[in-house]
């Protein structure tokens, strides 16, 4: 890739003049342009002759924010690749962000090198989100992961047949699977016959082969 132009959004400033003395020494980066707010980049991008392939995002601005922003980035001018740069860590912002279509979520203390480099990966197409957004998005799966509903034994079969099938598939003989449960041989035919019956299966056999390809 040659040189990669950058548009910085930001409503502070000083922000923003950092950033581009920042950026603009380091080679293969160019800014593009700098604009105060999200009417402000759009106005810019409309008139442009050539778009930019990064637009670095602020996400708390008056007005338009950072998120509505990247959604209409991303709805009118697709080739830019919008990654919101903010100090704020909110989930707000960065589910919602990223919903609309950032390409990444950084704040505002990433390192410079860090920074360039996310700018790049951005601009390749690839997702750059720093160590704060990382731990949102991996507790939010750990959440949801531990609040989903347990299925449940599959084709009606009750928690303690399905247990038995299991102990089936695995080779146990009715003696074996009494003593593991500490029931008695008689209710774990039972429980085998009742399993063959829910299953329209013939045999301990076909319940093994069941339990091989369902478990």
């Amino acid at each position: 890739m040659g040189v990669i132009r950058v548009l910085l959004v930001d409503d502070h400033i000083l922000m923003r003049e950092g950033l581009r003395k920042l950026l603009e020494i380091e080679p293969g980066i160019e800014i593009a342009a700098t604009a105060a707010g999200g009417e402000d980049a759009l106005a810019w991008l409309a008139s442009a002759a050539e778009p930019p392939e990064v637009a670095l995002v602020d996400a708390r601005m008056p007005g338009m924010d950072g998120v509505e922003l990247v959604k209409r980035l991303r709805a009118m001018f697709p080739g830019v690749a919008p990654v919101i740069l903010t100090t704020f860590d909110d989930d707000d912002y960065i589910f919602g962000g990223l919903r609309a279509g950032a390409r990444g979520y950084l704040l505002k203390d990433t390192p410079p090198d860090e920074l360039v480099d996310a700018i790049r990966r951005a601009a390749r197409g690839e997702t750059v989100l720093g160590r704060a957004a990382t731990e949102r998005l991996v507790s939010a799966l750990r959440d949801q992961s531990a609040s989903a509903p347990d299925p449940g034994p599959p084709c009606g079969l009750s928690e303690r047949e399905y247990e038995i099938a299991l102990l089936i598939g695995s080779g146990a003989s009715n003696r074996e699977i009494a003593r593991r449960l500490h029931i008695t041989e008689g209710t774990a035919k039972n429980h085998i016959s009742s399993c063959l019956r829910k299953l329209g299966l013939r045999d301990r056999t076909q319940l093994a082969v069941w339990v091989s390809r369902n478990s």
